[in-house]
C-alpha cells in the first residue's frame, strides 16, 4: 500500500465528485455522520467554487483556519479517504472537534487505510507546527479509537454529551 494526501484539482474532479457522491449516499442510507465534514459543506456543482472552499486561511466566526487532502491510494490511483486539518483549536474543537476530522470511504474500509491516513496527517500537522494533536471519537466507534492509538494516542478522557460518550485522545509529535 502507497499512499499520499493530496490536494483536490481539477485533474481529480471526477474521482472526488464521485466518492463524496457515494460517500453521502451511505451516510444518508446509514444516518451516519459525514466525516469529515469538510469535503461535504460544500456541493461539488460549482467544482470550481468548491476546490476553491475546501481550505480556509483566514479564522471566521465558530471556524479556524484548516487544510483539507485527499488520500490517493497511488498503486491503483484511486482515492480512499478525506482528512481535513484544523491549524488551531477553538473551544468548540477542544471539547469536541479536535485537530484532524478524518474519513475512509464506505468501499474502502477494513484495509488497513485509516491508520496510515492518520499517520500521514500527522506529518502535516507537523509541517503546520502543532507539537501536540488532540483527536476525538465516539466511545463505540472502535476502529477508529484502534486507529488514535495505533499512531500513538492516548486517552486523556472522556466526555458524555447527548447520551454519547466521546473519547478525546492526545498524540505528542
Amino acid at each position: 500500500m502507497k499512499l499520499k494526501l493530496v490536494k483536490g484539482s481539477r485533474e481529480l474532479k471526477d474521482q472526488i465528485v464521485a466518492m463524496v457522491q457515494a460517500w453521502a449516499d451511505y451516510n444518508n442510507q446509514n444516518e451516519t455522520d459525514p466525516s469529515p465534514w469538510a469535503i461535504f459543506k460544500n456541493c461539488c456543482d460549482d467544482f470550481d467554487f468548491y476546490l476553491g472552499n475546501l481550505d480556509s486561511d483566514v479564522p471566521q466566526e465558530g471556524f479556524v483556519p484548516d487544510s483539507t487532502f485527499f488520500c490517493l491510494d497511488e498503486e491503483r490511483g484511486v482515492l480512499v479517504g478525506a482528512v481535513n486539518i484544523r491549524h488551531y483549536l477553538n473551544d468548540y474543537l477542544l471539547a469536541r472537534g479536535g485537530h484532524i476530522g478524518y474519513g475512509v470511504c464506505p468501499e474502502e474500509r477494513r484495509k488497513g487505510y485509516a491508520t496510515e491516513i492518520l499517520a500521514l496527517s500527522l506529518q502535516e500537522c507537523r509541517q503546520l507546527g502543532i507539537e501536540k494533536v488532540l483527536l476525538v471519537c465516539d466511545k463505540d466507534n472502535l476502529g477508529s479509537a484502534k486507529t488514535i492509538l495505533r499512531n500513538g494516542g492516548e486517552l486523556e478522557n472522556e466526555v458524555v454529551e447527548d447520551r454519547k460518550t466521546i473519547q478525546r485522545y492526545w498524540i505528542t509529535l
